[in-house]
């Protein structure tokens, strides 16, 4: 009875989540990996994602050393559709930089700035899930095939990079920036998410490269994570890992932790950092779905009609009717007028009526 129970709890759990858009109870935060989700923040959602970190470079050839710290920060908003989300990201650091014993100097300054937006193009969850066997365990607990299809969305920003002591030598002030993003759920503790990005595609420093981020639920507020980043371009190319975990201490925000290393020495790279996420979602209101297609609230489009939504055309329309109506309903005044003189008279008649 008790397997029973659960099966129909599942069930409706499921359903309740994809009959709506993609806004989630639980915040949807990127960080702290490098990689980018499928998934939008949601239409009237807005998002903050920000963390310090600690970071050690060091390279052989040229003999230097850089030591110091840095600030993560990305903006994420939904507009217009639940699908589309527009994402501000930039890093800040400042840090020590030393060469041998001949330079030692102080930087800091912005090494990333860009802008771009992000649309869901495929969503696996939009249709309600397959309804739970009630009769089966083995049922309800084999493999699906539909779990390794992803949520499929596409990205395009533009980077802005300034002149200051962390830009690349003859490198463009603006560039592109295209990106290929997909997230498969595989059951409900697993996600995979991948990344493949072709970045400063126009410029003579164009990379491409990929991140795929593996993050596995230990309880309801407890997340881990394991990611690689590659990178081939023509000025810097490596290979980075990255380890790290998520509290959620509310829906609406979530703290982190991570640490991250690379496979090269020229340079070799160890920075770790804390961050947090949180989400302002008051103004949001639920997408409900049917057969993979948004429905739309009927009394919201009455409200619509009724408050500023009509043409101008249509107004005067309306403004004239008021009127007529006002005027069918007001007495005329040339008859008005014989009332009144009416009532005098009959009243002069009975003053002048002598009594008997």
């Amino acid at each position: 009875m008790k397997l029973l129970k659960s099966i129909i709890t599942i069930g409706i759990l499921l359903t309740s989540i994809t009959n709506y858009g993609q806004f989630t109870d639980q915040i949807n935060s990127n960080r702290p990996g490098k990689s980018m989700g499928a998934f939008a923040v949601g239409k009237k959602i807005y998002q903050v994602e920000s963390g310090l970190y600690y970071i050690n470079e060091s390279n052989e050839v040229p003999n230097y050393d850089a030591r110091g710290f840095g600030l993560d920060f990305a903006a994420r908003g939904g507009f217009i559709k639940e699908q589309l989300e527009f994402v501000l990201e930039a890093q800040f650091q400042l840090d020590k930089y030393s060469v041998t014993d001949s330079i030692n100097k102080n930087r800091n300054g912005l090494k990333q700035t860009t802008f771009g937006a992000k649309y869901l193009f495929y969503d696996p969850f939009k249709k309600a899930p397959a309804k739970p066997n009630i009769y089966s365990w083995k049922a309800n607990h084999k493999m699906s095939w539909k779990q390794f299809i992803p949520a499929i969305s596409g990205y395009v920003g533009i980077n802005y990079v300034m002149k200051n002591d962390y830009s690349i030598p003859n490198e463009s002030a603006i560039s592109p920036k295209v990106m290929l993003v997909t997230q498969h759920h595989f059951g409900v503790k697993w996600v995979l998410v991948s990344n493949i990005i072709a970045d400063k595609i126009t410029s003579n420093n164009a990379n491409f490269g990929s991140v795929f981020t593996l993050t596995r639920a230990i309880s309801e507020k407890w997340a881990a994570f394991i990611e690689n980043k590659a990178i081939k371009g023509n000025y810097y190319s490596d290979g980075i890992f990255t380890i790290g975990a998520t509290h959620l201490l509310k829906n609406n925000i979530q703290i982190d932790a991570s640490i991250s290393k690379n496979i090269k020495s020229t340079p070799s790279l160890l920075y770790g950092g804390i961050g947090f996420s949180w989400r302002f979602d008051k103004k949001h209101k639920d997408i409900q779905m049917k057969d993979g297609k948004e429905v739309k609230d009927k009394k919201e489009d009455k409200n619509k009609k009724t408050k500023g939504s009509l043409s101008q055309e249509e107004l005067d329309k309306e403004k004239a009717k008021a009127e007529k109506k006002s005027r069918k309903n007001k007495p005329d005044a040339a008859q008005e007028k014989p009332t009144q003189e009416t009532k005098k008279k009959r009243l002069d008649d009975i003053e002048e009526t002598p009594a008997p």
